[in-house]
């Protein structure tokens, strides 16, 4: 079973992950108040099959989409008046359009608010599911009409789009080792009409071995690189590559170092011309698409490949893992090391998250340990044990501590039989004081009798003997 380090730790904030391993399984951890703040497996999903491991996993958590659910909200009600008025009239037809248009507008309010988790698998197919209860919508394949092959063409960055979602369906973006990277629409709830092809498709690189993707917070734009892939920046909108980056010249003993980037991500999510990407020579670079093809900052981070690199909300600080285990926080406008994170992995870090409300970053890796971590004072909050080799994590950040569940009728019944037997007790209670004041009493008038009685039979002896 899952088990949890007994290190002193002054507890997690009330928070829940999504761990992904090796044999396909997705794992759910909680951290509550009532447990002290100490992170739990609360479920499992799946089967344990190293064909279905995970290689990558997109969420979209948001409860809701305030925008359009004020606009569907106003309009809804808006045909409630209409469908009033019809009806008062007794116009059949009318009330049996404007009756379609609620539906569909009340569906629309359904969908937005409808949590969504992607994750891509090594046999080639792609989920979509549930976050919150693992039930799994849909699955497609992603070799269905291309001319690859899962065994050598596996999934190197997923992506789930949150702001271009209509009713019933999803957008995805993949992209392959072999750099072919795809844009498509997703129906949620297939039916036999329903077509999950892609909808546009492009070729990254003509060469080499794409190992990292990622999607800028405007959804705008997307970042890939790899081994002998230098990082390139593409227009989502039009599929055009809008940049790429130049190597950097040799170094002082005239040697080139190889193309071989390993992760990437933006800096921050207004600007889509910084990122930094971290490279196989334990090196991390910083890049400027306005300033030049060249990283505007290049350093080196410990003697082991560079695994994940991720963001802080800052817009300037990054956190590095690498295959060795060490996590450390770097501000990348200068290039300096912050600190490193206290309490040194046991293998290769292969995931880092950032909570988007919580100073907490989640880290994940080769050890099969799921580690949490203060990011102000870097100190090592929990650390969970999930038995396999775990690929990423994700946070949920509509996560609340407090839960409201609703009685269901079973339940409901029982209720008043217990209220019932507590007044009961409640009134016995009340009554048994007054019980044994009237038993006290009885007592002291039998006793003071049996006295009267008594002496009333000395006295007559006495008199006897006289």
């Amino acid at each position: 079973m899952p088990r949890t380090t007994t290190v002193e730790c002054p507890g997690c904030p009330p928070l829940r992950a999504l761990t992904f391993d090796a044999l396909g399984l997705i794992k759910v951890t909680e951290s509550r108040g009532n447990s002290g703040g100490i992170p739990q497996v609360v479920e499992r999903w799946g089967d344990a099959d190293s064909s279905k491991c995970v290689l990558a996993a997109s969420i979209d958590d948001r409860a809701n989409d305030p925008v359009c659910c004020k606009n569907c909200s106003f309009f809804l009600g808006f045909q409630v008046l209409i469908f009033s008025s019809f009806a008062g009239s007794g116009d059949c037809c009318a009330c049996f359009s404007v009756a379609l248009i609620i539906s569909y507008t009340f569906d629309c309010l359904v969908f937005h608010s409808l949590q969504i988790l992607a994750v891509a698998r090594k046999n080639g197919t792609i989920e979509i599911s549930n976050p919150l209860s693992g039930d799994i919508f849909v699955s497609i394949s992603d070799f269905g009409d291309g001319d690859g092959h899962p065994e050598d063409d596996d999934i190197a960055g997923l992506h789930i789009f949150k702001k271009s979602r209509s009713v019933g369906s999803c957008s995805l973006l993949t992209c392959t080792t072999k750099g072919n990277a795809s844009l498509r629409s997703v129906d949620i709830a297939p039916t036999e009409s329903t077509n999950n092809g892609a909808s546009n498709s492009w070729k990254v690189c003509a060469a080499g071995k794409v190992l990292c993707a990622k999607v800028h917070g405007s959804e705008k734009h997307a970042l890939f690189g790899g081994k002998g892939v230098e990082v390139n920046l593409w227009d989502l909108e039009s599929s055009t590559k809008i940049w790429a980056a130049k190597p950097p010249p040799k170094n002082s003993l005239d040697i080139f170092t190889p193309t071989w980037f390993t992760s990437a991500t933006f800096l921050t999510g207004n600007d889509h011309r910084k990122f930094v990407a971290g490279t196989n020579s334990h090196q991390v670079r910083v890049y400027d698409t306005s300033a030049q093809r060249r990283p505007v900052i290049s350093f080196d981070f410990r003697e082991t490949p560079i695994k994940s690199v991720a963001e802080d909300h800052d817009g300037y600080t990054i956190y590095v893992g690498n295959g060795s285990g060490d996590l450390a926080s770097i501000d990348t406008r200068t290039g300096k090391l912050l600190g490193c994170f206290l309490g040194k992995c046991s293998g290769s870090i292969r995931s880092i998250a950032r909570h988007p409300d919580h100073p907490v970053i989640a880290s994940c890796g080769l050890d099969s340990y799921l580690r949490l971590w203060d990011v102000k004072t870097r100190e090592l909050l929990s650390a969970t044990f999930l038995k396999q080799h775990l690929t990423c994590v994700v946070f949920d950040s509509n996560f609340s501590d407090k839960e409201v569940v609703a009685p269901d009728a079973q339940n409901a019944d029982e209720i008043p039989g217990e209220v019932e037997q507590e007044a009961l007790k409640l009134v016995k209670r009340k009554k048994f004081p007054e019980e044994m004041k009237g038993k006290k009493k009885k007592s002291k008038d039998d006793r003071s009798k049996k006295s009267k009685k008594k002496c009333c039979q000395m006295e007559s002896k006495e008199c006897d003997d006289s």
